[in-house]
């Protein structure tokens, strides 16, 4: 029988099985044993390894065999011992996946790197807040208190709508901030607004979906792979023309995002929200609610939440990526009450659930002001970078329109009528240039789209870190100060700034 040992938790930190097998000595025998859980990479770089005797004690051999083998491994560079830190694996190992077949390297060979020129030097992609922003200290604090306040039941099985410390805290957030009416049992806690569509699709909406002509592609692609059919509603500065809604048949829902139409950043106009409510009175419709970044308003005050003005129609879905992080993976639906059921029997088993101790945390961190706070101090961040973009694009590109700035976490520089879709790659091609991540507004277009199409740049600039968004503001400037096409440049000195 082949002696093996499986150190406990207590002595090591990490659970490490050793199989002490083949000819030669101990002492040869556990250099190869130790040498192959590193090269297979069960042993990780930087893994510390137990102490001599420890290890002497657990494997029942002599405290000087061990040592012996630590210190040559260590001199094969397979290891590596300092003062105070004990023996670990070598941090230049690369788990190969075939034991016998990798060679230490040489040693301080340093590790391939990836070539910078891989990665753009400058992210200004829509949608993503400032990770380095993301509050940490205050987090922490919120999940200590939360896990210690926490119910044994809260690590059970649990209520497939969600932690009810979380749909509480939610219910009255919602409504002291967006005007939301609900109470916790109509709240199901989600990952995420795809989530969220995946769980209402098709089994709760079932049918054809009105959608807004410009759009995420992402959540189109997830309604068409899901098998749901979306006509595209006309949009200009008011919105989507909802008063369209009556004229299509079919129809069983709408997805609409009433705060700020994502890409373009326009509110529904009041008069279009009620001919949206109207329609979904008149035909028993849904209305899906994204309230994409409903927190982040700079020139004028929240619009209210769509639900407010009929909570038995419109569903109001919302979530904490780009509030707090897309990391956190926690998101909400405010449901009509005939619609939990079929949502709960969708979510089905527990494999789908968001995780107990985000929900905790969020809750406590809801409930005790810290994301009030955090939602204040970003909208201050994110507000003085949107002026600054303003100022960048009037001063070098007065020839563009710089609209959706009123909320949000981006806007789009809107390229003049004539120009084309060629124009637009072309300014995005300068971009690239000077190492720019963005998007161009046609990306966003639904294909089956009739209104007129419009160019643009959608520019975001939440994801930069405060100290390095002059030096992507610096590159903006020399992508729009390049040579632009005929079309585009017709439309110079006509730049303005728009809502």
């Amino acid at each position: 029988m082949p002696e093996s040992w499986v150190n406990p938790a207590e002595s090591l930190g990490v659970d490490l099985h050793l199989e002490l097998t083949g000819p030669g000595s101990r002492r040869a025998v556990l250099i190869r044993a130790l040498r192959d859980a590193v090269r297979s990479g069960r042993l990780a770089p930087g893994t510390r390894l137990p102490p001599y005797r420890s290890l002497a004690a657990d494997l029942r051999i002599a405290r000087n065999t061990v040592a012996d083998a630590y210190a040559e491994l260590v001199a094969e560079g397979w290891l590596s011992a300092r003062q105070g830190s004990g023996t670990r694996v070598a941090r230049w190992h690369h788990q190969d996946g075939v034991a016998g077949s990798a060679q230490p390297p040489t040693p301080h060979r340093a590790p391939a790197r990836p070539s910078p020129a891989s990665r753009p030097a400058h992210n200004l992609l829509q949608g993503q807040p400032d990770a380095a922003s993301f509050p940490r200290t205050a987090w922490l604090a919120a999940a200590r208190r939360a896990l210690t306040a926490a119910p044994h039941d809260a690590f059970g099985p649990g209520d497939p709508r969600g932690r009810p410390e979380l749909r509480r805290a939610l219910a009255g957030y919602l409504a002291r901030t967006r005007g939301v009416r609900t109470d916790p049992e109509r709240i199901v806690i989600c990952s995420g607004f795809a989530h969220a569509l995946r769980l209402l699709l098709p089994a709760a909406l079932p049918g054809p979906l009105a959608v807004e002509s410009y759009g995420l592609p992402f959540h189109r692609h997830l309604l068409t792979t899901a098998g749901v059919r979306t006509h595209p509603l006309g949009l200009d500065e008011h919105g989507a023309d909802t008063a369209q809604l009556p004229r299509l048949d079919g129809m069983g829902a709408a997805l609409l995002t009433p705060a700020h139409q994502f890409p373009t950043g326009v509110p529904l106009h009041p008069d279009r929200r009620a001919a949206a409510i109207n329609w979904a009175r008149t035909t028993g419709g849904f209305i899906l609610e994204d309230d994409y970044d409903g927190e982040f308003r700079y020139d004028r005050k929240p619009v209210g939440a769509l639900q407010g003005l009929d909570p038995e129609h419109v569903l109001h879905i919302g979530s904490v990526s780009k509030s707090l992080s897309p990391a956190v993976r926690l998101g909400w639906m405010v449901l009509p009450d005939r619609l939990v059921d079929a949502v709960l029997e969708a979510k089905g088993e527990r494999e789908a659930w968001a995780g107990v101790t985000d929900q905790l945390t969020l809750a406590e961190f809801l409930t005790h002001g810290a994301y009030d706070r955090h939602i204040r101090r970003m909208r201050q961040r994110y507000r003085r970078r949107r002026d600054q973009l303003i100022d960048t694009v009037t001063t070098h590109a007065p020839h563009l329109t710089v609209t959706g700035i009123a909320a949000g976490l981006h806007a789009v520089l809107q390229l003049p009528d004539d120009a084309t879709e060629s124009d637009e790659h072309t300014a995005l091609r300068a971009a690239h240039r000077q190492g720019l991540a963005l998007d161009v507004l046609s990306d966003y277009r639904h294909p089956a789209a009739a209104m007129p199409p419009r160019h643009g740049l959608v520019i975001g600039y939440a994801t930069p870190t405060d100290s390095a968004f002059p030096g992507a503001l610096e590159a903006l400037r020399r992508a729009l100060s390049q040579r632009v096409p005929e079309a585009v440049s017709a439309g110079a000195g006509k730049g303005r700034r728009d809502a």
